[in-house]
């Protein structure tokens, strides 16, 4: 585990943002103490940190928000932190891309513990081959207008040049390298962020939609009751 990872932690209670960062600073992390999200999106466009703890409460724009504009351009950890405690409150954080929530008031050496593990998982899904039992892969993927070399980790679609996160490119590869079989949720989970994902299936959801905005007319359809598939030779 890399503990040069810069871990920015953001939450107006300066007294909150003190303790969690000498915690941090206690296991040698380096760590940026920033009181609103306004602020943070102003570090994520010029200096981005390689992880978050983000508070939900800010004042400005909240925590749910700082998460989906960070999650709708990169995949970096993410751990949302909130006096909120109500289950639909979780299930919204983890649909929106965070990775973790924990619940105030919290043990600063359990959000440490649940940072390492975070990066730890970070760390092998950035390794060429996901957690979970590979798939059979040729060099080049082609599925109609979609073409992927997943060894240079680029992507086309008819011919122009798509940027993909990490996760998006491994779930579309997932899809074109065995294109007209259907997956269900859990299998994209094991495929995608690996087998000790422990956060909402939900997850699959948004990083489907978030491919879907990025590449108009893609073959990628639900399958009612089961998951997803990508059609060869259809396009929307």
């Amino acid at each position: 585990m890399n503990k040069q990872t810069v871990i920015a932690v953001v939450d107006d209670d300066e007294n909150i943002r003190n303790l969690v960062e000498a915690y941090l600073h206690k296991e040698n992390f380096r760590t940026i103490g920033l009181g609103s999200a306004e602020e943070a999106w102003e570090l994520w466009t010029n200096d981005p940190p390689g992880m978050w703890v983000l508070d939900i409460m800010l004042p400005g724009m909240d925590g749910y928000e700082l998460c989906r504009r960070i999650r709708d351009e990169a995949e970096v950890p993410i751990i949302m932190i909130s006096a909120k405690d109500n289950e639909v409150d979780k299930i919204l954080g983890l649909e929106l891309g965070s990775d973790d929530y924990l619940v105030k008031p919290f043990s600063p050496r359990e959000l440490v513990a649940r940072i390492k593990r975070q990066l730890e998982r970070w760390e092998r899904l950035q390794q060429p081959l996901p957690a979970a039992a590979p798939l059979p892969f040729p060099p080049g993927i082609g599925l109609g207008g979609l073409l992927l070399l997943p060894e240079e980790r680029r992507a086309f679609w008819h011919g122009s040049e798509v940027e993909l996160t990490s996760k998006e490119f491994l779930m579309l590869k997932v899809f074109a390298g065995h294109p007209n079989r259907a997956f269900t949720r859990e299998e994209l989970l094991g495929q995608v962020w690996g087998d000790d994902y422990f956060g909402s299936d939900r997850a699959v959801d948004h990083l489907i939609k978030r491919i879907r905005k990025k590449i108009d007319g893609l073959p990628l359809e639900s399958v009612w009751g089961h998951g997803y598939r990508m059609r060869e030779g259809q396009e929307g």
